[in-house]
């Protein structure tokens, strides 16, 4: 798997952008109305990005083989990199579309009822924008040095860091 990229992300994020503007002008155009937007969708959103951020902090240390804790079996570490991938893919379009009904119902301010839905779209996209975040660091945790994502210090070639020595070197040594 390759890293998630900020472009892409971004790219994401400006197509729902564009179809949640659009959505909220074609439901003004053709019914009269405006899009209703439920509370419910932003701390849905919270709710996620909290519990990817407890499952981030309790996978943590595992990924990290921090002393005293069982390292995570390569399939969970796996399944959480794509849980990861996935949060943060599915956080940009929904920022983005949430984003575009907020930027569409800014003529409906004045309204109550427009108001109302233009602030639950904006918190909606807040929380969104919270689960690409703790999405992007859990990916970052799950990232394995060395596996020629970034700057590995030449590991994927083979060479180990400075000061830092391969098992098979180690199983030489002794």
């Amino acid at each position: 798997m390759t890293p998630t990229r900020l472009r892409t992300l971004a790219a994401i994020a400006a197509i729902t952008l564009a179809l949640g503007w659009l959505l909220v002008a074609v439901v003004d155009q053709f019914w009269g109305r405006l899009l209703q937007v439920p509370w419910t969708a932003a701390a849905a959103l919270a709710m996620m990005a909290l519990s990817l951020l407890i499952w981030a902090l309790l996978a943590r240390p595992r990924l990290q083989r921090k002393p005293g804790r069982a390292p995570m079996n390569p399939i969970v570490a796996a399944r959480t990199a794509a849980l990861s991938m996935a949060a943060s893919r599915t956080g940009a379009g929904v920022l983005g579309f949430y984003t575009g009904v907020a930027i569409g119902l800014i003529p409906s301010l004045q309204t109550p009822a427009g108001r109302d839905y233009a602030i639950a779209a904006a918190a909606a996209a807040v929380a969104s924008l919270l689960l690409v975040i703790v999405g992007l660091w859990l990916e970052s945790l799950c990232r394995i040095r060395g596996d020629g994502d970034d700057k590995d210090g030449g590991l994927a070639r083979g060479r180990p860091l400075t000061g830092q020595a391969t098992s098979e070197a180690a199983g030489d040594a002794s």
